[in-house]
């Protein structure tokens, strides 16, 4: 396999080329096939986007018809009818069901587009500037969105100092238990020196900040907080929401009412890119038409997806089959850590968001080769990339999910327990 030219004419910046060296052609549903004809079982699924599969072919049949029709396929925020589909589709699944009253804001391409949009409404909103965010967060990777994320490695390249972000410590992380309320009590205090943030921003789940989880009564805390003090409370749903957990949003049956929901990843369906806020009419009024734009808010082929995406919303087949899945992965995940008990690993997630924390980055990146090498692929995460994080297709056959498994637990023999 010739891959020259991405060595001699790709930017040094790509990363995940380095992890997987290999020319991928193909993919279907939980495999990619490179063309050498090497099969690999994906438990990374782009990132979290392909929720619903390579190629799906349901989402590939409404795109070919949408193509072969002249559908719009770019159409900056102006009406047609795949954005009409689209939105009267999430509406009625997703919103509807759960009561919910929000407005659809398309921020598109992706999910740091979205923070950006986030932070930018609620610090006019609210008339204020310091976000609250948490650590082991992530929220993009441009400068708003990477000044609330926490992790120093990619903190460290901005060149420029990321400011007005309150950072406190994530339920589970050292002092979690207590930070909301100190900083309550510190803003109550008119000698603190401290002033109330423009909002709270929050993953329930935080995906590439290890898979730590918040519990409802912690989320509720900062919520209360936050219409305390006249914040907004933002969820970050990028990674986490459309299905992934075992529930269409991350948070669904917690009683939780968040001013914004950020979205993206799954969402398109198929990995084509968008990414969508959902904002309380309330707050949303505080725009102005043209004062938040970008070139890709309105992409047809993402639309067309997407609309066939929430068909799997529609009855209990798809999130029934995640919490089973789910069950098998943090079941073996278990398993894998009980024969390994000097080492103190953790097992921890939600539906088919499932990891292992083996606290030693270099173990888990050996593990990522041998699991490479032998047809898996699979993406730390957290600090030091310690977490081995697994995020499949949640359309994955049962006999590639236990295959990849399989593979996993050789992978981690063969990776040497450091």
């Amino acid at each position: 396999m010739d891959m020259t030219p991405f060595e001699q004419s790709e930017s040094s910046v790509r990363g995940y080329s380095r992890a997987y060296p290999t020319v991928f052609a193909s993919a279907s549903n939980a495999r990619q096939t490179a063309e050498d004809g090497t099969s690999y079982i994906d438990f990374f699924a782009g990132a979290g986007v392909l929720n619903f599969g390579h190629n799906n072919p349901r989402m590939k049949a409404a795109m070919i018809a949408f193509l072969e029709s002249d559908g719009v396929a770019h159409s900056l925020d102006t009406y047609t009818t795949t954005k009409r589909d689209f939105i009267e589709k999430f509406r009625d699944v997703v919103l509807q069901p759960r009561n919910m009253d929000y407005r659809m804001q398309f921020t598109g391409p992706t999910g740091t587009n979205a923070v950006e949009a986030a932070l930018k409404l609620a610090r006019l909103t609210t008339g204020r500037r310091e976000i609250v965010a948490f650590s082991n967060g992530f929220h993009g990777m441009t400068l708003g969105a990477l000044a609330a994320t926490a992790n120093d490695a990619f903190r460290k390249w901005a060149g420029v100092p990321l400011t007005d972000v309150v950072r406190l410590p994530f339920e589970t992380s050292p002092g979690g238990d207590t930070a909301v309320a100190d900083y309550g009590a510190a803003l109550r205090n008119a000698s603190s020196g401290l002033t109330p943030p423009a909002a709270f921003l929050v993953e329930v789940v935080q995906a590439e900040g290890g898979v730590n989880l918040a519990t409802p009564a912690w989320l509720h805390q900062v919520q209360d907080l936050a219409r305390e003090v006249g914040a907004l409370f933002i969820i970050d749903d990028i990674q986490a929401g459309c299905g992934r957990t075992g529930s269409y949003f991350s948070f669904d049956g917690m009683g939780l009412d968040p001013d914004i929901i950020t979205l993206a990843k799954g969402l398109g369906g198929f990995g084509t890119p968008i990414a969508m806020n959902l904002n309380k009419p309330s707050v949303d009024d505080n725009w102005s038409p043209g004062a938040h734009t970008g070139t890709f808010r309105g992409q047809g082929l993402s639309f067309v997806a997407g609309t066939v995406a929430l068909d799997y919303f529609t009855d209990d087949v798809l999130m029934s089959a995640v919490a089973s899945k789910g069950a098998v992965m943090r079941d073996r995940l278990e398993a894998i850590a009980a024969a390994h008990p000097e080492q103190d690993w953790e097992v921890r997630g939600r539906g088919m968001m499932q990891a292992l924390d083996t606290g030693d980055g270099a173990f888990a990146k050996r593990v990522q080769q041998a699991a490479f090498e032998t047809g898996l692929l699979i993406g730390p995460c957290g600090t030091g990339g310690q977490v081995i994080k697994l995020i499949p297709p949640l359309t994955i056959p049962d006999e590639d999910l236990a295959e990849g498994l399989d593979i996993l637990d050789k992978a981690i023999t063969t990776a040497g327990v450091a």
